[in-house]
């Protein structure tokens, strides 16, 4: 039988709902999630049927997590699921996994890893959930210090016609972000010869101002323009990422959670949160290498994902509601807050 593991986007955060003994996680129905979200798991059950049902399915379904096991008791109970299930050919055994039981996984800043830092902090393309905005402007002759110049269309990673930008961007996704960048450099030069541009070789680090020294030489030749342009916008998306300052922001990201993981085991959780109090500032306090509101709210998800279980207590109340209230402050004092901001 066929395997399909789906990863439920609803992650509405579900706490543990206290238990006839006290405290503790017990079954949760349908009835017990928001009205918003119950709308949403009928939605994605009849989505889930129309398509079971296009392939002729029969399926047998597993949970994992509380909200999975919420969808898929729907999916069991859904009446033109059971007329479906009756008339099916084939099988197949579909997996629900709750992603609030990976929350560290989502909200992590992995390792060393170019392509994830390219898609976290390049503009997305309109339409479209997994490819960024590639600016383009430096393949032209157009002046402007407008970052968003809309004048000139975006480029984009996903290049299947371009054999040497797919096998870039397998070493984006594969490799250390040191030997990515030489491998950028690296198709560059090779683009530039076959050209016969006057590029000339250099060794040691890549810098993101020599690849744009690389760049210019394809700007004026239209023939090589054409031939080159998937592996062009490749290397000017990790230019953009290398000189975007939310990179080095993602790197403290980083720097902090290894040091959290380090340290967790030493410290109680009070005194971790008593550390990060004072790095919580107001949008008139923040340098532009402080940490947003969001920015704090992905680093607690993150401490409480991998803290494990947390012993309570007055210590710990009184350092979480001190950091409740800098949130707020924080929140409340956002001259123009985000879509997550406004929805809190």
């Amino acid at each position: 039988s066929a395997e399909l593991c789906l990863l439920p986007a609803l992650t509405g955060l579900l706490q543990p709902l206290p238990g006839p003994g006290g405290p503790g996680p017990v079954e949760v129905g349908l009835g017990a999630l928001p009205a918003e979200l119950r709308a949403a798991v009928r939605a994605l059950v009849g989505d889930l049927d129309a398509l079971f049902t296009s392939l002729g399915l029969r399926e047998e379904s597993f949970a994992v997590g509380a909200l999975s096991r919420v969808i898929a008791a729907e999916l069991a109970t859904y009446a033109p699921a059971r007329n479906r299930r009756r008339m099916a050919t084939s099988k197949a055994s579909i997996v629900f996994v709750d992603r609030t039981l990976d929350l560290a996984g989502a909200v992590g800043h992995h390792g060393d890893n170019l392509a994830e830092k390219i898609l976290s902090v390049l503009p997305k393309l309109p339409g479209h959930k997994t490819d960024v905005m590639v600016n383009m402007v430096e393949l032209t002759s157009l002046q402007t210090t407008d970052e968003t110049c809309s004048i000139i269309a975006p480029g984009c990673l996903a290049q299947p016609n371009d054999p040497a930008a797919k096998a870039l961007w397998e070493s984006f996704m594969n490799l250390k972000q040191k030997e990515a960048v030489m491998e950028a450099r690296r198709h560059l030069v090779e683009a530039a010869s076959r050209e016969n541009l006057p590029i000339k070789m250099s060794m040691g680090r890549v810098t993101p101002e020599q690849l744009s020294s690389y760049i210019q030489l394809f700007r004026n030749n239209l023939k090589a323009l054409e031939n080159h342009c998937g592996l062009l916008q490749l290397v000017l998306a990790t230019v953009q990422t290398l000189k975007h300052p939310q990179t080095s922001k993602w790197d403290n990201f980083l720097a902090f959670e290894r040091l959290l993981l380090q340290t967790i085991g030493e410290s109680e959780m009070p005194s971790v949160l008593n550390q990060l109090l004072p790095m919580i500032k107001s949008y008139n306090e923040r340098s532009k290498d402080d940490y947003t509101c969001e920015d704090f709210l992905i680093l607690l998800v993150y401490m409480y994902s991998v803290v494990g279980e947390i012993k309570s207590g007055k210590e710990l109340d009184a350092a979480e509601e001190e950091v409740k209230k800098a949130l707020v402050k924080a929140i409340c004092d956002e001259p123009e807050p985000s879509p997550v901001l406004q929805r809190i």
